[in-house]
This record gives structure tokens, C-alpha cells and sequence, in this order.
């Protein structure tokens, strides 16, 4: 056995990377505390070509250092925008026909095993210490809970996103 060298991975560059099909799923993050926390959504975004992330209210956007030194470049690849408030993002993707789901423990959470990703969706990530915010919760029309079994109540924000990413690229990589 023998690791594959850079060339034999055959990633795409940046420019190439903006101009390939996405999966079309959003990312939202709602206050989001950490820098590390940012630039690890944008690196898992980047590794399974999640359309964008869109960045509310207290959330660090880039260009940062922080950001950049997790996210290895992907913050420079993965398109983003940003909202002073999680409602301002969750109304103009309502306007542009995206479903809306909370990635949160809730009442009536649908288990992540269960879910079926839809096209044109998005997912709100909570900050790490208040979760999703509960004015925001009624702009969605589910929450999407990922079982934990062990004495915690809960998993890092940037671990539960590249729990839902990869169960989106799952769901939905026949579209790209």
C-alpha cells in the first residue's frame, strides 16, 4: 500500500472548481463563534462540492487567517455570502424556492438515516453553544437531528456539518 501522490488525486484547481456542477444545497450558519469552526464547513463544502455557504450575524467571514488555515483554501473556492441575521438568509432562499432544515435536537426531528434530501435545500447550523436559534426555527419546515448514543448531548458544529454534507453528496451526487 502507498499513498497517492498529489497528481494521481487529480483534484481540480480553483478555476475549474467554480465552473463544475454543485450539489444543490446551501449551508447556513447561524452566529457561528469559531474561526476553526468556519474554515472546517468551508473545507468539507469544498470536498463534496455543497453549492455555497451563506454566513449570519456574528459568524467570521473571509479573508481571515483563522479561516484560511483551516480551510486550506477551500474558504477561496466555495462560494459564500453574507446576512446580518440567519432570517435575512433563510427569506431570500424561501424567495429563490430552497427548503429550509435545521440541523438541530428538536421535537419531531427527523433521525439523519431517515432523511431524504430534496433539490434546492438548505441547512442551518447553530452556534456552538445556543444552537439554532429559535426565532429561526420557523423558516424550517424539519429538523434533521444525527443520532448520538454515547453520555454527550451533542457533537462539534463543524463535525455534525461534515456528517450532513457527506449524507447530502450521498443523497444527491447524481446530480453533479
Amino acid at each position: 500500500m502507498r499513498k497517492l501522490t498529489m497528481p494521481e488525486l487529480n483534484r481540480l484547481d480553483v478555476s475549474d472548481y467554480h465552473n463544475v456542477k454543485k450539489i444543490p444545497a446551501i449551508i447556513i450558519l447561524d452566529n457561528v463563534r469559531s474561526m476553526e469552526n468556519v474554515g472546517s464547513f468551508f473545507r468539507t463544502a469544498d470536498a463534496f462540492r455543497i453549492e455555497a455557504i451563506y454566513l449570519c450575524g456574528i459568524t467570521a467571514r473571509p479573508p481571515h487567517r483563522e479561516i484560511h488555515k483551516t480551510a486550506l483554501g477551500a474558504d477561496e473556492s466555495v462560494d459564500w455570502k453574507y446576512f446580518e441575521t440567519t432570517s435575512e438568509a433563510c427569506e431570500h432562499l424561501q424567495s429563490e424556492g430552497y427548503r429550509i432544515f435545521a440541523v438541530e435536537q428538536v421535537e419531531n426531528s427527523i433521525r439523519l438515516s431517515d432523511f431524504k434530501a430534496p433539490e434546492k435545500s438548505a441547512y442551518i447550523f447553530g452556534n456552538e453553544v445556543d444552537g439554532v436559534d429559535d426565532e429561526v426555527l420557523k423558516y424550517c419546515e424539519q429538523a434533521v437531528e444525527i443520532p448520538q448514543e454515547g453520555t454527550k448531548h451533542s457533537l462539534n458544529v463543524s463535525v455534525s456539518g461534515g456528517i450532513l454534507m457527506y449524507h447530502l453528496f450521498c443523497d444527491l451526487k447524481n446530480l453533479i
